[in-house]
């Protein structure tokens, strides 16, 4: 039908996954997120039978919380900004598909558990330590306008998975914990109280899930929602986690605490 489209979505439990079409009639306002809700408002399949709903995560459905991510015609993206009609138009197909991340482990549907980058920030130290010995006044440490420009740019990362998604170096047989993490070091360690624990986060970055993994594939950076330079992160990450080699070889064990 030409007032209609078709979502086609990959679905099921994980060794259980199976393809199911959804009709909708067209609208210039429709996107992913507001289809999904149309299907559970009213679970029935373009076949005309009754089904399940389907499941995926979402938040604050204004790409800001970066839960809602899942594969847009095979390409990682937030499904809350992906609007139906730019997708018709541009592929000439009234059908969209729908999958969840392939680098999660799936829990059902569109739904993927995305602990793994969390644990990722746990371990690059993903924060500012404000118990501290050092006196760092009331409002910490002044920080440059531009200095403040680049950090702002690096803090809109939503953890949402696209850079993981896209990320080939990031597979059953490589540790990498991706560029996220990678990037997120540089943005606590660019801060002046966060770089009182810069050794700490790089060399978090030198161990076997660090920085080494990245192939320089620049695939993170292309599907980047926010647009964060991810592969600048990951040269200047490499760069600095380098240079604290260096310097952890050259120093007395005491001082690598």
């Amino acid at each position: 039908m030409e007032n209609s489209y078709t979502l086609n979505v990959y679905r099921g439990l994980p060794g259980n996954q199976y393809w199911e079409e959804f009709e909708f009639s067209r609208h210039p306002q429709a996107n992913v997120i507001s289809s999904l809700m149309e299907i559970q408002k009213s679970p029935i399949n373009k076949m005309g039978e009754k089904t399940t709903p389907v499941v995926w995560e979402q938040g604050c459905l204004e790409e800001v919380c970066g839960s809602c991510s899942m594969l847009v015609n095979g390409k990682p993206r937030q499904a809350c900004t992906a609007l139906i009609e730019p997708y018709i138009r541009e592929t000439g197909s009234s059908t969209i598909t729908l999958a969840p991340f392939t680098k999660f482990p799936l829990v059902r549907d569109l739904y993927v558990n995305r602990t793994r980058m969390f644990d990722a920030l746990k371990k690059v130290r993903g924060w500012i330590s404000i118990d501290s010995v050092n006196d760092i006044g009331s409002f910490g440490p002044p920080v440059s306008p531009d200095v403040q420009e680049a950090l702002y740019v690096l803090s809109t990362c939503m953890t949402c998975g696209c850079c993981t998604e896209a990320c080939p170096q990031v597979n059953e047989k490589s540790p990498f914990m991706g560029p996220q993490a990678m990037s997120q070091i540089r943005l606590f360690n660019s801060n002046p109280t966060g770089a009182l624990e810069k050794s700490k986060r790089l060399r978090a970055a030198l161990e076997e899930d660090g920085i080494a993994g990245c192939g320089n594939a620049q695939n993170c950076v292309k599907v980047c929602p926010k647009n964060i330079p991810l592969t600048e992160s990951l040269a200047v990450i490499g760069r600095e986690a380098s240079r604290q080699a260096l310097s952890d070889f050259f120093s007395l064990p005491d001082a690598r605490k």
